[in-house]
């Protein structure tokens, strides 16, 4: 077994500067060769960081989505071609913003239909909500109207989203947004399941995820992990988990950009089987094929250049992950096709299928310093593993 010693110092250096805690795990051919926990759970209260600590997934619920998406196409369910209208018909008739030189905007009817693939690829003209184009304001606008009547569902989400104009023509560029929530009521309309009973069939319990879901049971509220924050003084506060109230079980939300938790073991189990090609155990829960589609680059010389950031060099994006399109822009040293993606809080996956390895990495914060912490732990592993 390789050493982890340079993994071991740079995690409890992190937690000596920027963090109050994290965990890792490290699986490599199908085996665990690395798991570490440093730091705190909750600071302010003595909780250590452990192997039952729970972590609020934010974004990296979007890899979990898409799979269990592809997992419908792989059964004939749909193709990606497919016009999105034909499964969620609110979207049939859409509108595009168009904007003068002078910042005049209005609006005309959409030249071409949203298809499934632009949901996966973040092509489909639906960006956040949190922007100042006039599609984030009025996605803005029917949100609000949606939280004035109390919790509502995902289906009600989508129905209102339907209601905004594009941010431009589906397909034509790249916009980081709802496109993954919309991509989980096409699930639940597909399969005629619930997003969380469809996860929880098909992923969660497969994979004897036990720790991963939208809504608290049991003692899991107890062993979620205190966000911390920025202070004034230069070191870190304990700050109010956001959108915390969706994992109470009142909640009638289950969203598919956002909305998980997990434990870094419970995540390990779905990384790892993506890693090691769709098998856990000997069952096989995706196809190894259906992998390489789903990592497969997606976007044009166009839009990769609004898909790139610092963060990303050297990465495309396939199926709603990022994906290694060129080692030596990386600033890494990871493999060509290794996939995966970040959370707001500091979730972190590293998928490699080239070599049966699968990263996770967890700590709660804002900002989440991804740049920071992320690349360096995939860096530090890869020089680790033999």
């Amino acid at each position: 077994m390789s050493s982890f010693k340079h993994l071991e110092e740079l995690l409890s250096g992190f937690v000596q500067k920027d963090i109050a805690g994290c965990g890792c795990v490290v699986t490599h051919h199908g085996n665990i060769v690395f798991e570490g926990y440093y730091g705190y759970a909750d600071r302010e209260r003595n909780l250590l960081m452990d192997e039952n600590s729970i972590h609020r997934l934010f974004s990296t619920t979007k890899v979990i989505i898409c799979t269990a998406a592809m997992l419908l196409f792989e059964r004939g369910k749909f193709l990606l071609n497919d016009p999105l209208s034909q499964y969620l018909p609110e979207f049939s008739e859409m509108e595009v913003v168009h904007t003068s030189t002078s910042g005049y905007a209005w609006t005309k009817p959409a030249q071409s239909p949203i298809l499934v693939k632009d949901l996966f690829a973040m092509t489909s003209g639906i960006p956040y909500s949190d922007g100042q184009s006039l599609t984030a304001m009025r996605l803005r606008e029917l949100q609000e109207e949606l939280g004035a009547e109390g919790t509502y569902t995902l289906e009600q989400l989508v129905q209102k989203i339907a209601q905004a104009p594009l941010l431009f023509e589906p397909g034509s560029n790249w916009a980081y947004g709802f496109s993954h929530d919309i991509l989980a009521r096409l699930i639940e309309v597909v399969s005629g399941m619930s997003i969380d009973e469809f996860l929880r069939k098909e992923l969660f319990e497969p994979l004897g995820m036990k720790d991963t879901g939208y809504q608290f049971s049991g003692d899991q509220k107890s062993r979620m992990v205190t966000l911390y924050a920025p202070d004034e003084q230069g070191g870190i506060k304990p700050i109010p988990g956001r959108n915390d109230v969706a994992f109470e079980p009142e909640s009638k939300f289950y969203g598919g950009g956002s909305g998980l938790f997990s434990t870094p073991k419970d995540y390990t189990q779905f990384a790892k089987m993506l890693a090691n090609g769709g098998k856990h155990e000997g069952t096989q829960i995706i196809g190894r094929k259906t992998i390489d589609l789903l990592r497969a680059n997606q976007l044009t010389e166009h839009q990769l250049a609004q898909f790139h950031n610092p963060y990303s060099e050297g990465y495309g994006y396939g199926l709603g992950v990022r994906t290694l399109m060129n080692i030596g822009a990386s600033n890494g040293n990871s493999s060509l096709g290794e996939f995966g993606w970040t959370g707001m809080t500091g979730t972190y996956v590293v998928i490699d299928p080239e070599e049966q390895l699968s990263i996770v990495y967890m700590h709660q914060r804002l900002p989440n310093m991804e740049r920071e912490h992320h690349l360096r732990v995939r860096n530090t592993v890869y020089g680790c593993i033999e």
